[in-house]
């Protein structure tokens, strides 16, 4: 046993410190070959902080524990929302930008309903992927068009995003990148591994151990993104950060394993995860909106209730464990 909770602790920590040396590699990469900083900004920054439960999911499916991918995505959403937006509220009330009511939010809602759509049979194959990697594509494409038409808006990401670009040399990045895939896959093969044990000598179910063990561990970059954009003293970005997170883990996440194999879905995942991920989705939203002042604010006493709703979640997956 202690060896399958080393495994899921290392392979964690690796996990976290390949995806951000791959996406500082891809990002200097991409500058070098003349990629400009806001599609840099969309995509490999976007991807990079995903790519944990991207690369997870993909593992966890082939190694045949879907379970533990559909937990990851799910679980991973939750915790953005309740757990990430919530202490960085409680700690800083959040300023909500106009323009996330015009493009972000609307997209996010599209995503989780497309989503919610793949799931709902219990099943994803071939068409569920194919749909949520195509909106994807549609949801990038929209982004990078919002970003042509309203550069102002977008300045203070445009210059956040500059200083995640590290001056390499092509070689350099080149390596990196290279690098930071090649572990990225084989730390994600150690957390699969690890956790997937850990759920067999427990006799707990794989999603559960999705949802919380494994969906905590990869929202940890969100986490860091979160806390660093409060050290900067701006934490409107972590509003920002948490939205592009959970829109690549509703469509990519979950529509990636999707395009290599069939697989069915643990019914709890529709009956039990997927209403929590819609209400706190829609929470999010409404939060932000009203009262109908300018500018809107996630305030302490919302981060409150976020992070109440988190572990309220939380100790009733916990109860499930011990009454099971």
């Amino acid at each position: 046993m202690l060896l399958y909770i080393a495994a899921v602790i290392v392979g964690l920590a690796l996990l976290i410190w390949s995806a951000d040396k791959f996406v500082e590699g891809a990002a200097a990469l991409a500058h070098l070959l003349g990629v400009s900083i806001m599609i840099i900004g969309i995509t490999i920054v976007g991807f990079g902080t995903s790519a944990p439960e991207i690369v997870v999911s993909i593992l966890a499916v082939q190694q045949g524990t879907p379970d533990l991918a559909i937990g990851n995505a799910l679980g991973s959403n939750i915790a953005n929302i309740g757990l990430i937006l919530g202490i960085t509220a409680i700690l800083v009330p959040v300023p909500v930008v106009t323009r996330l009511f015009k493009t972000e939010y609307p997209l996010l809602l599209l995503a989780t309903a497309v989503m919610t759509w793949a799931l709902f049979d219990l099943n994803l194959g071939l068409v569920d992927g194919c749909a949520l990697l195509g909106l994807l594509l549609l949801c990038m494409y929209h982004l990078v068009g919002e970003h042509r038409r309203h550069p102002a808006a977008y300045a203070q990401e445009e210059h956040e995003n500059e200083e995640l670009v590290p001056d390499l040399t092509m070689a350099a990045a080149i390596g990196w990148t290279i690098f930071g895939l090649v572990l990225l896959v084989a730390s994600s093969k150690l957390l699969v591994w690890g956790a997937s044990s850990i759920a067999l000598v427990l006799g707990i179910s794989e999603l559960i151990i999705g949802l919380t063990l494994v969906a905590l561990g990869t929202s940890l970059p969100e986490l860091a993104a979160s806390i660093a954009s409060l050290k900067k003293g701006k934490p409107d970005l972590a509003v920002g950060n948490v939205i592009g997170s959970n829109l690549f883990n509703s469509l990519a996440v979950v529509g990636l394993p999707a395009i290599f194999i069939d697989f069915d879905i643990d019914p709890s995942a529709r009956s039990r995860d997927l209403p929590v991920v819609i209400l706190l989705t829609l929470a999010l939203v409404l939060m932000s909106r009203f009262p109908g002042l300018v500018p809107r604010f996630l305030t302490r006493i919302k981060g409150i209730f976020l992070f109440s709703a988190f572990v309220i979640y939380q100790l009733y997956l916990y109860y499930e464990v011990a009454v099971g």
